[in-house]
C-alpha cells in the first residue's frame, strides 16, 4: 500500500516526516507541539496555552483531510510534567464533544524545542 500524505501550511514539521497520512480508512496524525506556523516560535510557557496551539496545529492538518473531530478515535498526549495533567485536561475537554475519544496520556522527560506537551491523533473515515 502506498502511503497518501497530508500537510498543512498551518502546522510544523521539525523533522523528515508527513503531518498526517492515511492508510485505508485510518487517518494517522504526526504529535504537533505548540509551534505557531506563522512564526516557527514555541508560543506560550503556560501549559494551557500550549495545548490549545497543539489543537490549533491538528486541527488544521484535520481539515486537510476533509474529517471532523468527531472522527477522531484516539489521542496521545505527551508531557513534560504529570503536574499539567489538570490544566492540560481542563483544554483538551473543550476540543471535542461526548463521547470523547480513548486517549493516553504519557509523561516524558522532554519533548522537541522544549516543549511542555506534544498531542498526537489517529482518525477514522468512517
Amino acid at each position: 500500500m502506498r502511503r497518501k500524505a497530508y500537510s498543512s501550511e498551518g502546522a510544523v514539521a521539525v523533522g523528515p516526516y508527513s503531518h498526517a497520512v492515511e492508510a485505508g480508512e485510518m487517518i494517522y496524525f504526526s504529535g504537533q507541539t505548540p509551534i505557531d506556523s506563522a512564526t516557527g516560535v514555541l508560543i506560550g510557557s503556560d501549559i494551557m496555552e500550549q495545548t490549545k496551539q497543539c489543537f490549533v496545529n491538528l486541527f488544521q492538518v484535520l481539515a486537510e483531510t476533509a474529517l471532523s473531530e468527531e472522527q477522531i478515535v484516539k489521542v496521545n498526549v505527551f508531557l513534560t510534567d504529570m503536574n499539567d495533567f489538570k490544566a492540560m485536561n481542563a483544554v483538551y475537554e473543550q476540543q471535542f464533544t461526548k463521547p470523547y475519544p480513548a486517549r493516553t496520556t504519557i509523561g516524558v522527560a522532554a519533548l522537541p524545542l522544549g516543549a511542555k506537551v506534544e498531542i498526537e491523533m489517529i482518525a477514522c473515515k468512517r
